[in-house]
């Protein structure tokens, strides 16, 4: 089984609750320039401006795995996500480089926030686990994201 994310743009409004939800439920501190993992921005699609929801896109073959020097981040083969474990991470950001979607950033952590550590979506798999709907879709007015288990062809 994989998790498996969808947007749909024709139900967005652009109302930025999954961010919020996103910032809250990661403890995300804007005021210290901190960056949400799910980002809501518009765009022009034939002339009209349409909204847009994106985070990890969990991609089956995520370039930013390979591309970290300290192999931080990995496919999760029970559901599909591109987790990370950043204790080894040395900030070089070649992760971000190498992802299409700008879905990691650096936050400072530890006590004192000595050091900077990537971070990124990592699914809401905890919420999941615990058999609670992931932040951002759980906060979506609209149903514009939604979450579901599928089949892989592995099975």
């Amino acid at each position: 089984m994989k998790l498996l994310y969808q947007f749909d743009p024709a139900k967005c409004t652009g109302c930025g609750a999954c961010a919020v939800a996103c910032m809250d439920q990661n403890d995300i501190d804007v005021e210290a320039g901190q960056e949400s993992y799910r980002r809501v921005y518009e765009k022009s699609v034939n002339g009209f401006p349409q909204a847009i929801s994106t985070a990890c896109r969990h991609c089956d073959n995520a370039p930013c795995i390979p591309a970290c020097p300290m192999g931080c981040l990995y496919k999760d083969p029970d559901t599909g996500l591109t987790r990370y474990d950043n204790q080894a991470c040395i900030g070089c950001k070649q992760c971000l480089r190498a992802c299409p979607w700008d879905a990691v950033t650096f936050r400072p952590t530890g006590l004192n926030r000595p050091k900077v550590r990537m971070e990124k979506c990592h699914g809401c798999l905890e919420r999941i686990q615990a058999d609670l709907i992931p932040a951002c879709v759980r906060a979506c007015p609209t149903g514009a994201l939604t979450w579901r288990w599928v089949e892989t062809d592995a099975e």
